[in-house]
């Protein structure tokens, strides 16, 4: 146990950015030291954004980022977000279910909920493999639970907010997908990338997939604000000055004014092994 640990406490340091059931850890060069922040501030005040900046955020993680117009990420977010939404009636009228864990079932779609994934190197929340496999990765779930402990936290986050099933909403959405590919919009929309003629090259768009998951996840959960906030959220169970750095990210991005920190509510970091 000791040495599984070390080989944790070694893996997980640093934290970098992690994207929503994707993506995992990054490792990164050390980074300038930031201001201890209650994480229930941090919520609120990313509630209070407009929903585009989760379109800017979402495209700024695409592999393909800097090659869409401002008019391409308009279009698609409006496109995905109907996408996501439309498929989740579609699933709940389908199955009689709006519950992700009893929609699962009606699927046919197997959930495992092991504590890690097997790839130590880095820290998914959950993760869809195809043809019918979910993960649900407890140690994140325990982590996100003990975060909304936190003062303040239940009220900003509301009691719609179910992390587990959110979870599996999202990598539904991903078997959704394999099922309806020939006509879903996140895998027939497809950009043109630079070849040489006569030759074509397209490609789909990662973060369609993305924007469009969190909007089925949304609906089926009736969560009245972006998934995308659990980014920080999930993140401050592993790093609390990396979640603060994401935070800080996001809040440039929508041209907001980083307020002070608040004093109050901010404790000692949680350890990688609380649950």
């Amino acid at each position: 146990m000791n040495d599984w640990k070390q080989q944790m406490k070694t893996r997980l340091t640093p934290v970098a950015e992690i994207f929503l059931g994707k993506g995992g850890l990054e490792r990164k060069p050390l980074l300038r030291p930031v201001q201890p922040r209650p994480i229930a501030q941090m919520m609120k005040d990313l509630r209070a954004l407009d929903e585009s900046v989760w379109a800017e955020y979402a495209f700024s993680r695409d592999p393909l980022k800097g090659r869409f117009t401002p008019e391409q990420k308009k279009r698609w977010d409006k496109l995905a977000n109907e996408c996501g939404k439309e498929y989740a009636h579609k699933m709940q009228q389908k199955y009689g279910t709006r519950d992700p864990m009893e929609l699962a079932k009606r699927m046919g779609v197997t959930v495992e909920k092991p504590d890690m994934p097997k790839d130590l190197g880095r820290v998914l929340f959950a993760e869809f493999k195809v043809p019918n496999h979910v993960y649900l990765y407890m140690d994140a779930v325990y982590k996100a639970q003990a975060t909304l402990s936190r003062p303040g936290m239940q009220k900003i986050m509301t009691s719609a907010l179910d992390v587990e099933r959110l979870l599996l909403a999202h990598e539904l959405f991903h078997y959704v997908e394999e099922q309806y590919k020939r006509e879903i919009f996140t895998k027939t929309e497809k950009i043109d990338l630079p070849t040489i003629p006569p030759f074509k090259n397209r490609s789909t768009v990662r973060s369609l997939d993305e924007l469009a998951g969190m909007a089925f996840a949304r609906e089926l959960n009736s969560l009245p604000y972006s998934p995308y906030l659990l980014d920080v959220m999930l993140m401050y169970g592993y790093s609390q000055d990396g979640a603060i750095r994401l935070y800080e990210e996001i809040m440039t991005m929508a041209g907001v004014p980083i307020p002070e920190p608040e004093e109050e509510a901010y404790s000692a970091p949680l350890s990688i092994y609380d649950v």
